[in-house]
């Protein structure tokens, strides 16, 4: 499996910051030769107007195993159930940690670069956080799409079926690129 390492963050960056390790899962859910995209909303604060999967970190006190945990992400942002298949691409990036009263319910931010902690650490949740994740292939069970799931805060919108010949004209987040760059070649018909 093709592993990416973000350079977002230098080694001299966490010089003296606490680092909190999260896990999280994208989904590239595909149905019928298209892949499903969501773009974050303008009142994401990192990223507005560009594109992105679903998918999120992962609720260690909440979720069982990781395919319940990618299958909740789904469900939460655009109202799926997919059959989740295995990991094709890992890849990693850096982001600020929050407080867990800056999160609406409690619940873990899951975007890319979202600006969103997880479970607090010894500061109080503000070090620095360090997302893995991995892409896995989705097949959706279901097509219809609904965002009433949606938490304030996942800043998702538009969702859209994407032809899959059609992916490489789209303002991907960047740390996203490679991860799109690896589905499609895996997809040949598709690049």
């Amino acid at each position: 499996m093709p592993v990416f390492r973000s350079e977002a963050v230098t080694t001299a960056d966490l010089t003296g910051s606490p680092v909190r390790l999260e896990f999280a899962q994208k989904a590239f859910i595909v149905h019928d030769d298209r892949l499903l995209l969501v773009r974050k909303s303008a009142s994401d604060p990192l990223h507005p107007g560009r594109w992105e999967v679903p998918g999120g970190r992962l609720e260690v006190a909440d979720d069982l195993d990781l395919d319940d945990h990618i299958r909740r992400e789904v469900w939460e942002e655009v109202g799926l159930k997919v059959d989740p298949g295995p990991p094709f691409h890992m890849w990693q990036w850096f982001m600020p940690g929050r407080a867990p009263a800056d999160r609406p319910g409690g619940r873990q931010g899951g975007g890319q670069g979202g600006g969103q902690g997880g479970s607090p650490g010894p500061d109080g949740g503000r070090a620095l956080v360090r997302v893995v994740a991995v892409a896995r292939t989705c097949r959706a069970e279901t097509t219809e799409i609904t965002m009433e799931h949606q938490m304030p805060d996942d800043h998702l919108s538009e969702p859209t079926w994407v032809p899959l010949g059609l992916l490489t004209g789209f303002d991907l987040i960047p740390d996203l690129r490679p991860v799109m760059r690896a589905f499609l070649r895996l997809h040949p018909a598709a690049g």
